[in-house]
């Protein structure tokens, strides 16, 4: 059986993508310190939160660690004397959450290990280099020939795939990287499969695909051997950055923001949707496209990672694209994706946020056409479009591409099978988080519609009425009783007294303030 029902042994089911949120609850003064009670919560669910105490020297720790990502982070300074005063701790703790706000906002910040552990040490306590390195010493057991040169230190975004750069014991001076990774959240396909599947990207030939020189996996993790390329990824040219160096240090804050050439932005565009239409035309899910992921090789452009989606690993972008439901496919994904890393090619940084309202002046009006067919409101809103729409647009359809290397990528019929009902299920989970947030979105807007100012007034000018009206029947009901009272000692019968109703009182539901 292709897929499997229940998550098969070794799947990591925790999908690093989804944000975290940080809320400082409380302080409380010990003898020399004061400890702040966080409660961080894991997406949209308040079920998934936890607390966790932290000091005011761990808040310091972690700003000194992210330092490498240059970039200026408002953590409020030390204070040696006078820091026990209840309106310092006070003031203190507003700007220790306005620290939090940023680095949880973020988008590289709060996908790093450094903060995922600072806010979840139980999910992160795990040295992810030391598994790496065990499993990366079984492999040299049955393949000698590999020898690592040294451990590529958080070149990558992802906190669970580690990289080595290797040689091979003959060939002394080659360089080769080696990338370990665990399994994702999305990984569907039964082991069998999952590691035929592996196996069969060294076989995978296409101009604009990163070559694999070697690929092997377990039930729980995959091992892929490239050449190294000095000349970097995509994102190290329009960063300017150093391929070896850190990836905080290299894309968090760039020195200079330049985007690239328009030709440079047509050849590689048009390069990138090609391999992606290959990839989609093939039925093998892709889902992982970004500036990193992109090798530069001469004047060409070829994709990296097509192992990710096996794998089961979550989209470097999914934060952005879980938020619209008509971005609903791996297709679409691609697609919108693309329109993140043209961004970046065309104004050499990503966009500030998702949907674009409008965009800053471009190369060409058509970068703009096809900028605003992936990213802007009505886009996101309305879907995106196909990659073959893409090519035919004026940014691309003029571009003529040279290569002479004919694409071959045979995928046995049963895998393909495989990956169809792989490719289904990662939908099906994409759809319900959609779903999800789309709901909690609806509740979160009615609950602060509800609670507004405005509201507020509108309550009461109807509770005061409602008040007056009912005082008034009950005044009228009081008059007709006391005159019929009147009129019936007038004709000499008895009737007892009646004590007038008492008035309806106004409204008094507590009105709860939004989460």
């Amino acid at each position: 059986m292709a897929f499997m029902e229940k998550p098969p042994a070794g799947k990591v089911l925790l999908d690093d993508t989804v944000p975290l949120t940080a809320a400082i609850e409380a302080s409380q003064s010990l003898q020399s310190h004061t400890e702040y009670i966080i409660r961080v919560q894991r997406g949209i669910s308040v079920e998934n939160s936890w607390q966790i105490v932290r000091r005011y020297s761990d808040f310091d720790l972690l700003n000194n660690s992210l330092q490498i990502a240059g970039l200026s982070l408002p953590l409020p300074p030390k204070k040696l004397i006078g820091n026990m005063d209840r309106e310092f701790i006070a003031e203190r703790q507003k700007g220790l959450q306005n620290y939090l706000n940023v680095i949880t906002t973020n988008h590289i910040l709060s996908n790093c290990e450094l903060v995922k552990k600072f806010l979840d040490p139980n999910n992160y306590s795990a040295s992810y280099t030391e598994i790496a390195l065990q499993q990366v010493s079984m492999f040299f057991r049955s393949e000698p020939k590999w020898e690592v040169v040294e451990p590529l230190k958080d070149i990558g975004w992802r906190i669970r795939k580690k990289y080595f750069l290797m040689k091979i014991k003959n060939q002394p001076k080659e360089r080769l990287v080696l990338s370990w990774a665990d399994l994702g959240p999305d990984k569907y396909l039964s082991d069998k499969d999952f590691q035929c599947l592996i196996k069969l990207l060294p076989s995978c030939l296409h101009p604009y695909i990163y070559r694999v020189t070697f690929a092997t996996a377990n039930e729980s993790s995959a091992l892929l051997i490239r050449m190294f390329n000095e000349k970097g990824t995509l994102k190290d040219l329009i960063y300017k950055a150093k391929p070896k160096d850190p990836f905080l240090r290299k894309y968090c804050n760039p020195k200079k923001i330049q985007g690239l050439e328009l030709q440079q932005i047509k050849t590689y565009g048009r390069q990138i949707l090609e391999v992606l239409k290959f990839l989609h035309d093939k039925g093998f899910p892709y889902g992982h496209l970004h500036a990193s992921n992109v090798m530069l090789e001469g004047d060409a452009c070829r994709l990296l990672d097509l192992e990710n989606s096996l794998l089961g690993l979550p989209s470097f972008y999914r934060s952005y694209f879980s938020q619209f439901r008509k971005i609903n496919t791996l297709e679409s994904v691609d697609v919108h994706c693309f329109g993140h890393l043209l961004y970046e090619m065309t104004y050499g940084r990503p966009p500030d946020s998702v949907p674009v309202d409008s965009f800053p002046p471009a190369p060409s009006m058509a970068v703009v056409a096809v900028l605003e067919s992936t990213l802007s409101c009505e886009a996101c809103k309305n879907g995106m479009p196909t990659v073959s729409r893409l090519l035919q647009m004026p940014l691309f359809s003029d571009v003529l591409l040279t290569t002479s290397e004919k694409p071959q990528f045979k995928i046995p019929t049963k895998l393909k099978e495989a990956l169809r009902i792989a490719k289904e299920c990662i939908e099906k989970r994409l759809i319900e988080e959609q779903k999800q947030i789309h709901q909690h979105r609806r509740l979160t807007r009615a609950q602060s519609h509800h609670g507004s100012e405005e509201e507020r007034k509108k309550r009461k000018i109807l509770a005061r009425k409602k008040s007056k009206r009912s005082a008034v029947e009950n005044s009228e009901e009081h008059s007709a009783k006391y005159s019929n009272s009147n009129n019936s000692a007038g004709s000499g019968a008895s009737s007892p007294l009646t004590s007038p109703s008492s008035p309806t009182p106004p409204s008094t539901a507590v009105e709860h303030a939004p989460f």
